[in-house]
């Protein structure tokens, strides 16, 4: 297909969309973060890449191109842009799967360090001109859970392997009394999952009873799939040793939110994997899947939209 046309959603100013020069020179392209932008473009289009619109500009501009054929999304998780139409066409979606995994695993093991070492506690005395010797935690021989065993969860136990953690994937679909005695077994439980109906609040007050005294939670999956009031519970009872999240309920996280004034808690503003380049990676994705497209070839990171990943 050497002639197409691509409704980018998403900011016309952000400089990342100059990855789409590269496109080639009959591709005809619409930018815009709203409807109008789309007016004249949109009955001819066939393809539309959800650069950073929300659910409600894709649902709009969906229904204003009946002609599309493929829809591509720069994030990875979908659990907020997917709507019935688009869930239940024909339309293939593609993601960014596999392009932060790397990233993301690489917070995770510095989470754990950050727990294990008392990293907090070293940069409280420096600044306090304090010589304060304590005992630390060596991570090889601790276990880490992992619940979400993708891309993500695999980068993750790659690394943990490396160090010397022995790596417990915990299946999302384990029965409760199972799930939990798995948890009992963890040092560290990290969350990777997708956020559908089933790993909603996958992590609640009983899973964290289930977990050791000196246990930490890291999640870097979506923010609900935690209880969140649960959390501030066990975390300000020291319940478990700690968390540290990437994600939230309501981002940004508002300041009269009680995860600030807790102490046992390491805090991420959803930029754990906000590398400099990591926009031109996830542009790159795109693009090597439109050449796919324009030969007519399989996409790549096909999503399953009834799943909704």
């Amino acid at each position: 297909m050497d002639d197409s046309t691509i409704l980018v959603l998403g900011d016309p100013t952000d400089p990342s969309l100059a990855g789409l020069a590269a496109l080639p020179d009959a591709t005809h392209i619409a930018v815009g973060d709203g409807v109008e932008a789309f007016a004249q473009a949109a009955p001819a289009a066939d393809v539309i890449l959800n650069w950073s619109g929300s659910r409600e500009l894709l649902q709009q501009v969906w229904r204003m191109a009946p002609r599309v054929r493929w829809v591509h999304s720069r994030a990875a998780g979908l659990d907020d842009l997917l709507f019935p139409e688009l869930a239940e066409s024909p339309v293939p979606m593609t993601n960014a799967r596999g392009v932060f995994s790397d990233i993301l695993a690489e917070f995770v093991i510095g989470a754990a360090l950050f727990f294990a070492k008392g990293f907090r506690r070293l940069v409280r005395s420096q600044e306090a001109r304090l010589w304060d010797q304590f005992d630390t935690v060596e991570v090889a021989g601790q276990t880490m859970g992992v619940i979400g065993f993708g891309d993500i969860g695999k980068a993750v136990a790659r690394r943990a392997e490396a160090m010397g953690l022995h790596v417990l994937p915990v299946p999302r679909a384990t029965a409760q009394q199972d799930k939990l005695a798995l948890l009992s077994r963890c040092d560290y439980v990290v969350l990777s999952a997708p956020l559908t109906p089933e790993t909603r609040g996958i992590v609640g007050a009983a899973e964290l009873r289930a977990m050791r005294p000196g246990a930490v939670l890291i999640n870097v999956g979506r923010g609900p799939l935690v209880d969140e009031a649960a959390l501030v519970d066990a975390l300000r009872e020291k319940r478990i040793g700690g968390a540290a999240l990437d994600v939230f309920d309501q981002e940004p996280l508002p300041a009269a939110h009680p995860y600030y004034s807790i102490d046992n808690l390491l805090l991420s503003p959803h930029s754990a994997d906000h590398t400099s380049d990591w926009k031109q990676r996830a542009m790159q994705v795109f693009l090597d899947n439109f050449e796919l497209y324009r030969k007519g070839e399989p996409l790549r990171n096909l999503v399953d939209k009834r799943r909704g990943y």
